[in-house]
């Protein structure tokens, strides 16, 4: 018998042995067409995990863009539909990892904008080879993400704008320590917050800046910067190279739990337009949701990207501040 894999493994037939989950995601739909897309959204998809090796990419789901949530194992046999609320999820043969590699795992802000160079001096990007998830620097040495971004091992990049060229404010140092919150679940996404400790101090300058941890919790209406190298189709890829912002409010409790019944936990929060239209998106995950200048949220995870009803999930920092300051000072 194959062995069960974890929700983000898959297992690698003829080795008996499950493989990390890493970036598209082939769906098998019911006509037995095939499609390879940045996620299996439609109800009537289902995902694939093939003999070779299915290779489920971090930035959508471990690594991250923007989230996923799957409530199955996945077995090398295992063809079981994804729940409605699936979230975006990358999953790549491995024959087509090279192919797709950088670009292919980074998500952009939806129905944002350019932000002005330099002027999220907070914004790192994740890196294993190609960027696949953002995160916030909050100290010379900590750098705060989404748990459904962890990799044991990642460079992170800080003082970026333009991903794919070296503009000369960068700094790339690579992570220490990689710790996701304890009581993070893979199923719901509830805790998705995790804290990476870089090898050295960043040089913090014009170009990098910490963020500040929020005082008390932010209320709804706040408007908030989201920013990322995600996604910015809402149907389909357009992955930018320049960094993303969006303007967004910060939804009711009631509005954002009336669209995701039964999902929402009091770690999260929704923030948006009910309309759709503009969101954050595959790429994003981990990214910063910034209000009056602190980091009040993680990007964490939704059903689609700019979705009518279906706002952008994040991770509540504000319930954290404990557990950020005691695993900053313990390790």
């Amino acid at each position: 018998m194959p062995p069960t894999c974890s929700v983000l493994d898959f297992f690698e037939g003829g080795s008996d042995s499950c493989i990390s989950a890493h970036t598209l995601f082939l769906c098998l739909c019911p006509t037995r067409e095939t499609l390879v897309a940045p996620w299996c959204a439609a109800v009537s998809c289902r995902v694939w995990c093939p003999g070779v090796m299915a290779v489920p990419r971090g930035i959508e789901i471990s690594a991250g863009q923007r989230g996923f949530k799957r409530e199955l194992r996945s077995t090398m046999t295992d063809t079981k539909a994804w729940t409605g609320t699936t979230m975006k999820a990358f999953i790549v043969l491995a024959l087509f990892a090279v192919a797709y590699a950088a670009p292919i795992e980074d998500d952009k802000i939806v129905g944002g904008y350019e932000c002005r160079k330099n002027s999220v001096p907070y914004q790192v990007s994740l890196n294993s080879g190609y960027h696949f998830c953002g995160g916030s620097l909050i100290s010379s040495t900590w750098v705060v993400s989404a748990a459904h971004c962890y990799k044991s091992r990642m460079s992170v990049r800080l003082g970026e704008h333009n991903i794919a060229v070296n503009e000369g404010t960068e700094q790339f140092i690579n992570s220490a320590k990689v710790i996701r919150h304890p009581r993070y679940s893979s199923r719901n996404l509830d805790n998705d917050i995790m804290l990476i400790k870089l090898s050295k101090p960043a040089t913090l300058n014009s170009y990098v800046r910490t963020v500040s941890l929020p005082s008390s919790c932010a209320s709804s209406g706040s408007r908030c910067l989201i920013s990322g190298w995600g996604n910015m189709s809402s149907s389909g890829s357009n992955y930018p190279d320049r960094l993303r912002c969006l303007d967004a409010p910060i939804l009711s409790d009631s509005s954002c739990r009336s669209s995701y019944p039964g999902q929402i936990t009091s770690n999260m929060f929704c923030a948006g337009y009910l309309e759709g239209g503009k969101d954050s998106c595959q790429g994003d995950s981990g990214g910063p949701v910034v209000c009056n200048g602190q980091l009040q949220g993680v990007v964490s995870w939704g059903y689609g990207c700019a979705q009518r009803n279906k706002p952008g999930v994040y991770a509540k920092v504000c319930n954290y501040n404990s557990w950020i300051r005691s695993t900053m000072s313990s390790n």
